[in-house]
């Protein structure tokens, strides 16, 4: 074999492969290079989106977590102050319900002590009526009336 026929040959056959891969083979690697770069760009794009929606949820998060805080302690003093006026009404019913009590118990006690007097005097007239009836059936007598007198006075 001759050294520059070979030589020739595989320039030949060099020179063909450059041509047939740059005419049908680099056309697609570029288009599928360009489709790839056009992913990943789209990719990126994606992912900056997605990150900027990420921190606009994360701020909305933390103004819904703010107000719910806001509308939580509204709620609570509402629901003390509630609590307030509740534990105020209980103690103005609650007075107002003892003096009722005490006004009912103290009209009590005064009918109970008028009744207890007109028992008394009903009793004290019984006692009388019956020692002046007894002082007038015996004779007038000044030892027999003071056993008489000290039988009433022990009777009441």
């Amino acid at each position: 074999m001759n050294f520059n026929l070979t030589l020739i040959g595989q320039t030949v056959a060099f020179i063909i492969f450059v041509w047939f891969t740059m005419a049908f083979i680099w056309p697609l690697l570029l288009r599928i290079m360009a489709e790839r770069e056009k992913r990943i760009a789209d990719g990126l794009a994606a992912g900056e989106k997605g990150q900027q929606r990420f921190e606009q949820a994360e701020q909305r998060y933390r103004e819904l977590v703010e107000e719910g805080k806001q509308q939580a302690a509204e709620i609570i003093a509402q629901a003390q102050k509630r609590g307030d006026e509740i534990v105020d009404e209980a103690k103005k019913t609650a007075k107002v319900e003892g003096r009722r009590i005490l006004e009912a118990a103290r009209g009590e006690i005064n009918q109970e002590r008028e009744t207890a007097k007109e028992d008394l005097r009903r009793q004290v007239a019984v006692l009388a009526l019956t020692g002046a009836e007894q002082i007038l059936m015996r004779e007038v007598d000044r030892k027999a009336h003071t056993e008489l007198l000290d039988k009433i006075s022990a009777g009441l």
